[in-house]
């Protein structure tokens, strides 16, 4: 399996992303500098789309297919391609706040420590629906692991397209978000943009 080692802050730095919106408290000393060149309408397009592979934690050919799948849908390409990115189960764990980050969550589904609608999912890609009730395992409940993410995600925001009991580490998906509703700093109309080129 492929995984990028890229430390984050460093990427974080590159590619101008507050480590905030990955789930990351630390915050970068050095400053990146940069030449005053200005950047062509390819780079400008290639970054936007190494901001989102790098935010959702999804490589190139995933990454792709997604694109592909966002396009035959009804509505506007670069809206479902950010709807389905933020409707994987690894996300939504992120975002539900059962997890300090994108990468955490990751792992916590692929443990299989999730069930959804009371069956497990080991699949991080598993694209969630509304209605869907996202649970932690009743036997990984107890572990410390959860008391110490809880503890630490507490007071984090929790988007208004899910229903969250931190208490029972169960939660719910009201309906899938819209636009308006992801607050991740990715301009998707440039990477439409690449794509269809």
């Amino acid at each position: 399996m492929a995984v990028d080692r890229v430390p984050v802050l460093k990427r974080c730095r590159s590619l101008g992303i507050e480590p905030m919106v990955l789930g990351y408290d630390k915050k970068s000393r050095r400053t990146l500098t940069r030449s005053n060149r200005k950047m062509s309408e390819y780079a400008t397009q290639l970054r936007e789309k190494q901001k989102a592979k790098f935010i959702y934690g999804v490589l190139e050919k995933p990454f792709r297919n997604y694109y592909e799948k966002a396009d035959r849908m009804k509505g506007m390409t670069g809206e479902n391609l950010m709807i389905m990115l933020e409707s994987r189960l690894d996300n939504v764990i992120f975002r539900m706040a059962f997890a300090r980050t994108r990468r955490e969550a990751r792992q916590i589904v692929g443990h299989k420590h999730v069930t959804v609608n009371g069956k497990c999912v080991s699949i991080p890609s598993y694209l969630c629906k509304a209605g869907d009730v996202i649970e932690i395992r009743e036997k990984s409940k107890s572990l410390q692991r959860y008391k110490d993410i809880v503890e630490t995600t507490g007071g984090r925001l929790v988007p208004n397209w899910v229903d969250v009991d931190l208490e029972g580490l169960k939660g719910t998906i009201k309906n899938l978000p819209t636009r308006e509703e992801i607050d991740v700093p990715v301009n998707e109309m440039l990477i439409v943009e690449l794509y269809s080129k």
